[in-house]
Parts: structure tokens; C-alpha cells; sequence
């Protein structure tokens, strides 16, 4: 019986002791490093849609995730972004996936008239299912990737659709690492040789694309693209 009882105190204990910390929360040892929530679960406060004021009618909040659901009218969507700009950091965030969904997180974005989307400016870590969706054909577009440029099934290994993802993203000077839930997928220096090479061979060659990837500050945005994808756990620090 004694055992029993001392058995149960063990376990009580040790399971709050390793209870899940609570979706967009920082810790008392996160505030003290340094990081921010950019995502409160339960308002879009801290964004707007590229180029408006505004956050769209298509980003909603959904049960403590910041969700795109494309099954509202039109006028509501496009690419959301952060109202602040970032320029050495670290971002950490999580994200789920619809069945052949698709979408990306696109940072150091030039919000400008000029640009008529956040892509033109910023580079990409690919968010995808990569079984079903339409653009899981080319190895570097695959989750987890710097879209169109590096990556390949070998380090895409995201959680099966309706699962969380967890991603960290890495700027240090132009200094580059993306992991995709702890596996690291990227790492290089933004306007390097190799760099420059992954451009020339990439669809951002295109005249269109002339000033990409040539600042190492901008937005943080989150895309709207084929599917509903859900986000949380928002939170960056700056370096």
C-alpha cells in the first residue's frame, strides 16, 4: 500500500512537472532572453495584409491558431505581415497544414508600392504538404526548404497533415539556418557566391525578382496560398 501511495506522489509529481507549456505563452526564462509573442492566440494584433492596413477577412483566429481559411469571400485575402520590421533574429513559430495545402514564410519583405507581393523581395521557407499538394515536384520546394533554391526530401521531414510543425529560422548579419521540427534544412549567407549561384539557377533570376533577397531586414509575412493552413507559438527574439 505504501508503495502504491508513494508511487502515485512520483507520478503527480513528475506529470506536472513535464506539462506542455500552454500554445503562445513565453516562460519567465524566454521573457528573460529576450523573445516576444507576435501572435497572442487570440487576435491579429501585430499584422496586416501586405500593402493595407488591415488584416484580412480570411485570417481569422481559431481556437488559439492563427488560421487563412480560403473558404471566405475573395476581397479578404492575401499575404499578412508584421506591422515591425526585423533584421537579426531568431523566429520560432508552428504550423499545420490542409490536406494539399500550401503556403511559406517569407521574411525580410520590402513592404513597398513597388512590390505588388511579399515574394519579390523576401526569400521563402517552404510550408507544404508534401504528399498531396500540386507543387511537391521539385526537391527544393518541399516544407521546410528555402523555396525554389535549397533543400531536397532528405531534410523535409514535417509531421503528417494535421499535425504541428515546429520551425526555427535563424538571421544573423544575412546569415542564414532554417531547422523544420529540429532537423536543420539550410544554412548559408545571404548575397554569398553560393548564394548568388542558388539565385541564378532559381526562378528568382527573372528580371521581375531584381531586388531579391538584397536586404537582410524587412516584414515577417506568412503567405496565402491553395489550402488552409493554421498558426501559433509565434514568438522571435531579436539578436
Amino acid at each position: 500500500m505504501k508503495k502504491l501511495l508513494l508511487a502515485g506522489i512520483f507520478f503527480a509529481f513528475t506529470g506536472s512537472a513535464v506539462m506542455a507549456q500552454k500554445p503562445n505563452t513565453l516562460t519567465k526564462k524566454e521573457k528573460k532572453a529576450g523573445w516576444k509573442l507576435l501572435f497572442d492566440g487570440k487576435t491579429t494584433s501585430g499584422w496586416h495584409t501586405y500593402l493595407k492596413d488591415t488584416v484580412g477577412s480570411k485570417w481569422q483566429v481559431k481556437d488559439g491558431a492563427l488560421v487563412f481559411d480560403p473558404s471566405q469571400p475573395d476581397a479578404g485575402g492575401g499575404d499578412i505581415v508584421t506591422n515591425d520590421v526585423y533584421e537579426n533574429f531568431e523566429l520560432n513559430l508552428e504550423w499545420k497544414i490542409s490536406k494539399g495545402g500550401n503556403s511559406g514564410i517569407i521574411f525580410d519583405v520590402q513592404e513597398d508600392p513597388k512590390y505588388s507581393a511579399t515574394y519579390l523581395t523576401g526569400p521563402e521557407m517552404q510550408v507544404l504538404d508534401n504528399i498531396n499538394a500540386e507543387d511537391n515536384k521539385k526537391q527544393n520546394h518541399l516544407a521546410g526548404c528555402l523555396y525554389d533554391m535549397s533543400g531536397d526530401a532528405t531534410v523535409s521531414k514535417p509531421v503528417p497533415v494535421g499535425g504541428w510543425n515546429k520551425v526555427r529560422i535563424i538571421q544573423d548579419k544575412g546569415h542564414l539556418t532554417f531547422y523544420l521540427n529540429g532537423i536543420k534544412t539550410f544554412e548559408g549567407q545571404m548575397g554569398s557566391e553560393a548564394w548568388n549561384k542558388m539565385v541564378a539557377g532559381s526562378k528568382f533570376a527573372n528580371e521581375a525578382f531584381a531586388d531579391f533577397g538584397k536586404v537582410a531586414k524587412g516584414h515577417i509575412a506568412l503567405q496565402q496560398h491553395p489550402g488552409s493552413s493554421a498558426w501559433r507559438n509565434i514568438k522571435i527574439r531579436q539578436l
